[in-house]
C-alpha cells in the first residue's frame, strides 16, 4: 500500500523483527524523478503491538536501479528538533534524497517526542530500537552493506546518534539487548549537544525537559544518556559545528571531542565559520553540499 507523509510517497513494507517470526508482506515501492528513482521503504521496528506505528517507523532510501549484495553503503539518520514533537524525521528527507543519489542507502529513523508519547525513556528506548533493526533491515535488504556503516545526527538527533552509537556494558538493558546492540562503524554529530549536564547547568531547559530534572535531581539518567559520560575510544566519531549556532552551544562539540582525545579516542571537530545551527541541515544553505560530501565520503562503497 502507499501512504502520504509530508507530501512524500512512501512504499510500506510491514517489516517485523526476528523475533515475531512473521512473513514480509511485499509492498508497492514509490520513485522520485528528482532524485532518479529513488526508492522508499517503511519499516516498523518495534514489534506489533508495540509502540506507536505512527512514529516507530524508519524509512529506507535506496538508490535506483538493481544492486549487487553488500554493495551499497549504508547511513543511518537521527533527526533533530530539541525531542519535541513539533519536528519529526521529514527533516532529513532532502538529506536522505541527496545521499541516495550519490549511490548510498539512507536510513532515515521516526520515534517518539516530548508531546507525543516520548520523553524519558521513551525517546532512548525508541532510538535504541531503531538502530538495532539495522541487521533486520540488511537482512531484507541485502543490496545494502552495513559492514561499514555511518550514523548521523543533527542537533538533539546527534546526541541520541552518538549515544546509540556508543552504548556499553554499563548502559542499562532498556536501552538494547547487549547482545544485539547494533554498532556502526562510525559517527558524525551534527550540533550536538555532547555534554547534556553542562547544557543543563547553563539553562538549557531542553535538556532538562527530555531528562525530567537537573543533573542533581536526576543523576543517573544523565550518566545513563549523556555522550560525554559514556565516551567510546575505539568509536570515531566527527563532530560538526557551525560558529554562529545560537541553539546548541559549538563548545557542546569542542568540549566533547576533547574528552575523547583526552581518552586517547578518534575525535574530530569541524568548525564551519560563520554557519548557525540549522544550516547544517537545510537545502538552502551554503554549506548543504559540503555536509553531504562529507557524509558520502565517510562512505566506503563496494567495488
Amino acid at each position: 500500500m502507499l501512504i502520504v507523509a509530508a507530501g512524500v510517497a512512501v512504499g510500506v513494507r510491514q517489516a517485523t523483527r526476528p523475533a515475531d517470526r512473521a512473513t514480509t508482506a511485499p509492498t508497492s515501492t514509490s520513485e522520485d524523478s528528482a532524485t532518479r528513482g529513488t526508492s522508499v521503504h517503511r519499516y516498523a521496528y518495534l514489534p506489533t503491538g508495540v509502540g506507536d506505528p505512527r512514529q516507530d517507523y524508519g524509512d529506507l532510501y535506496l538508490p535506483a536501479g538493481e544492486h549487487a549484495e553488500d554493495s551499497v553503503p549504508l547511513v543511518v539518520l537521527v533527526h533533530g528538533g530539541g525531542w519535541t514533537a513539533r519536528y519529526g524525521a521529514g527533516l532529513f528527507d532532502p538529506i536522505a534524497r541527496a545521499l541516495a543519489a550519490q549511490g548510498v542507502a539512507a536510513y532515515n529513523i521516526e520515534y517518539r517526542r516530548i508531546g507525543s508519547g516520548g520523553g524519558w525513556p521513551t525517546t532512548f528506548s525508541d532510538v535504541a530500537a531503531a538502530v538495532d533493526y539495522v541487521p533486520t533491515l540488511d537482512r531484507l535488504n541485502p543490496e545494502i552493506d552495513t559492514a561499514d556503516s555511518t550514523l548521523v545526527g543533527h542537533s538533539a538527533g546527534a546526541q541520541l546518534a552518538v549515544w546509540a552509537g556508543t552504548r556499553n556494558a554499563a548502559t542499562p538493558p532498556e536501552f538494547g539487548d547487549p547482545r544485539s546492540r547494533w554498532r556502526p562503524t562510525r559517527i558524525i554529530s551534527l550540533a550536538g549537544p555532547l555534554n547534556l549536564e553542562r547544557a543543563a547547568d547553563t539553562g538549557d531547559t531542553r535538556v532538562t525537559r527530555i531528562l525530567g530534572g537537573t543533573p542533581a535531581q536526576v543523576p543517573d539518567r544523565y550518566r545513563a544518556v549523556d555522550p560525554i559520560e559514556n565516551i567510546d575510544p575505539t568509536m570515531p566519531i566527527t563532530a560538526v559545528h557551525g560558529t554562529a549556532d545560537r541553539v546548541v552551544s559549538p563548545s557542546q562539540s569542542m568540549s566533547f571531542v576533547a574528552a575523547v582525545q583526552r581518552a586517547r579516542g578518534e575525535a574530530r571537530l569541524v568548525l564551519l565559520r560563520g554557519q548557525s545551527h540549522s544550516a547544517l541541515v537545510s537545502p538552502r544553505s551554503s554549506v548543504f553540499l559540503q555536509i553531504i560530501r562529507m557524509i558520502t565520503a565517510s562512505t566506503r562503497p563496494s567495488a
